[in-house]
């Protein structure tokens, strides 16, 4: 740095670019399924029981992705991604419940009201429509310019409000937009003295009694949502004109039901319950023709106090396909149209890339049918009753939903086995898969069932377990107390316990599981032995201990990849290398940049060896990281490659899997390698 001696201004260069790597979250895991309500065929971040009740609804015998969530933050949970699925089919597919909104004379429709989302939920609410003068005031005709009215004050009044002017009781009252106000001067303008400020409702006063004071009163509506009789919401101040900040249909827009922002790194905000669509343009006018340069503003064009039940909702669950869980591939090169239309159920969570785990347990459904739906008995009153006071009414019984189809097992292997494709692909996140409901019962076949099932697979991206675990039941349809799900929402809610408190390379195993009564099988040692050398992932009830997980393999065949954790730590290493090692590429491939890359990874794999997830007795024997002459040849340099060979050694076995890390022109590429402890390639 020069000298500061001579006054002035002197300038610096700073490299801002920050070359350290750090650890990423693991502990966020992503759900695919069936729900009572909330968006479809879109990712939302929860982080508790209570944010998935809000926007999904209650457990429902149609599906078990509400038991698994619940599942996932009782064992120590912390954030997860869930996306509905449903039909799309023209059909019989989801749909939402709606109603219309007519105007005073009952001619023309204004607004359309209908659920925020689809499902028979929907067809519970009901709306009562109240029309609202919020702002109020009294003004004059002094000066006999019908182009503004002169008030008491402007307070509440905004361009664009609505406002109903009168004189008496008897008269037919004006209504006028108001095009700008002046505070200082306490005028309200209906027509602008400029061109651009003009609105398509500018319009003149008609005359007015000059002896007289006029009533100014601003008109608003007010929405009281209910839900099977139950006040749920109230929406005040929405007006019917487009050009008012508070217009009902961007204030109630179907874009407010989900903020995740970017990545989704905050949660989901409370879900609407109702949203309003635009039919017409306020003040007669149709949204597809421009309007004219004046409207005429009438009682006619106004709403009535009404009350309206939605009607038309439905689940889409008749016809669910295996198909609607997954989604389907596109093009780079197809329409947003296609892309939208096959970006549905898991492709959806291709999206996210802060998700470390997937399950999607609603392919596994048996559903359990709800009660008949029968309406209730007219009430007929006992005149010989000394009993006067009414009495309150029953609850009315609530429609049942869809039922969703018995999965086949080709359709259950056709999504598992895409399940751990999409894994494979993205390479920053595990499969977890759930044995089939045979199995897991042990309806036929013992153990057979379950171990031809796991021959299906083999991948290091994908873990089995088995059995299914009973958790209390909410819902006690034929007195049952308990009903069984898969136990994946249990196992993603230990796993990011695990991590949290531990790391990583904790193996997610071994810990009492929480919100579970018993398990489908009971298992004993020998048969725990049999699976476990497959690779199934076996929970049991240990006697004083309860229910636990007691394995953490994977269903690979290649013995580096064995153990879950093993495979889920350089998951986390790769996913942290490329994020943090961006800053390289472009930059000129010369030692200092290879120095400065070689120092950042060996700081940060120093950093994981201190804290226990990496094994040896010192650093030479946890990791390498070399990127010099040797692996940067003049070959690689001359196509603008640099290459870093990184090798670590997980705490769970002990041996190396190496991480190759080079640049290529235009982009960072990564792939792995395992080797044996010697350092010999295999």
């Amino acid at each position: 740095m020069a000298a500061l001696a001579t006054p002035g201004v002197y300038y610096e260069t700073v490299d801002a670019v920050d070359t350290r790597v750090a650890s990423v979250r693991t502990d966020v895991a992503g759900f695919v399924g069936i729900a009572e309500r909330g968006p479809v065929d879109t990712p939302v971040p929860l982080e508790s029981w209570r944010q998935f009740r809000a926007h999904f609804g209650e457990v429902t015998g149609s599906g078990y992705l509400a038991y698994t969530v619940r599942a996932f933050f009782e064992n120590g949970g912390a954030r997860c991604w869930v996306v509905r699925v449903a039909s799309r089919d023209v059909h019989a597919g989801v749909q939402s419940a709606q109603a219309t909104l007519l105007s005073l004379t009952g001619a023309t429709p204004v607004w359309r009201i209908r659920a925020s989302s689809p499902g028979t939920w929907g067809n519970r609410l009901s709306i009562q429509v109240v029309a609202t003068h919020r702002a109020q005031t009294s003004g004059t005709v002094a000066g006999g310019d019908p182009s503004y009215t002169e008030v008491a004050s402007t307070s509440g009044f905004t361009r664009g409000s609505l406002v109903r002017l009168s004189q008496s009781a008897t008269a037919a009252p004006i209504y006028r937009v108001v095009n700008d106000v002046d505070a200082v001067t306490r005028r309200l303008f209906w027509v602008a003295d400029q061109p651009s400020r003009r609105l398509p409702y500018d319009a003149l006063l008609p005359p007015l009694e000059a002896s007289k004071p006029v009533m100014v009163e601003s008109v608003e509506y007010t929405i009281l949502v209910s839900e099977g009789g139950v006040s749920m919401a109230v929406h005040e101040g929405l007006t019917l004109v487009p050009e008012h900040p508070s217009y009902g249909p961007r204030s109630l827009a179907a874009s407010h039901e989900v903020s995740g922002g970017d990545q989704g790194r905050t949660a989901a905000s409370p879900p609407l319950r109702i949203g309003i669509d635009e039919l017409r343009v306020a003040f007669g006018g149709d949204p597809l023709v421009p309007r004219p340069m004046a409207m005429s503003i009438v009682a006619a064009d106004l709403l009535p106090p009404s009350s309206l039940v939605l009607t038309g909702g439905r689940d889409g669950l008749r016809g669910l396909l295996a198909t609607d869980f997954i989604g389907a591939e596109w093009a780079a090169d197809d329409s947003d149209l296609v892309k939208a239309s096959r970006r549905r159920g898991l492709r959806a969570l291709g999206t996210v890339d802060e998700i470390a785990m997937v399950a999607i347990p609603d392919i596994h459904i048996r559903p359990i049918a709800p009660p008949d739906f029968a309406p209730l008995p007219p009430c007929i009153p006992d005149p010989c009753a000394l009993v006067t006071t009414p009495q309150p009414a029953s609850p009315s019984p609530q429609e049942p939903g869809e039922i969703p189809p018995v999965f086949s097992e080709a359709d259950v292997f056709r999504v598992q086995a895409d399940l751990v494709w999409h894994c494979e692909s993205r390479r920053d996140r595990v499969a977890l898969l759930d044995g089939p409901f045979e199995s897991a019962h042990g309806t036929t076949l013992g153990l057979a069932g379950i171990r031809a099932w796991r021959q299906r697979f083999d991948s290091k991206m994908a873990a089995l377990y088995h059995p299914w675990v009973r958790v209390v039941d909410p819902l006690r349809v034929r007195r049952e107390p308990t009903r069984a799900i898969p136990p994946s929402g249990h196992v993603a809610g230990q796993m990011a316990r695990t991590d949290r408190a531990v790391g990583v390379h904790k193996a997610p195993a071994n810990d009492p599981l929480v919100w579970a009564q018993d398990l489908t099988v009971t298992m004993d040692d020998e048969s725990h032995g049999l699976l476990n050398t497959l690779g199934i992932n076996v929970l049991r009830a240990l006697p004083g201990r309860g229910l636990r997980i007691l394995g953490a393999r994977t269903v690979s065949s290649d013995v580096s990849w064995r153990f879950l954790p093993v495979r889920r730590l350089v998951l986390m290493v790769m996913k942290a290398l490329d994020l943090a090692t961006q800053w390289a590429v472009f930059e000129p491939n010369d030692t200092g940049t290879r120095e400065r890359l070689r120092m950042s990874i060996l700081i940060y794999l120093a950093t994981l060896w201190q804290q226990g997830q990496l094994a040896g007795a010192s650093m030479d024997e946890a990791f390498f990281v070399r990127c010099d002459d040797t692996n940067n040849r003049p070959s690689d340099v001359a196509v603008g490659r640099l290459c870093v060979d990184i090798g670590i050694a997980p705490a769970i076995p002990f041996e190396f899997v190496v991480v190759r890390v080079w640049r290529s022109r235009n982009e960072l590429e990564i792939a792995e390698w395992a080797v044996e402890r010697g350092g010999r390639v295999t």
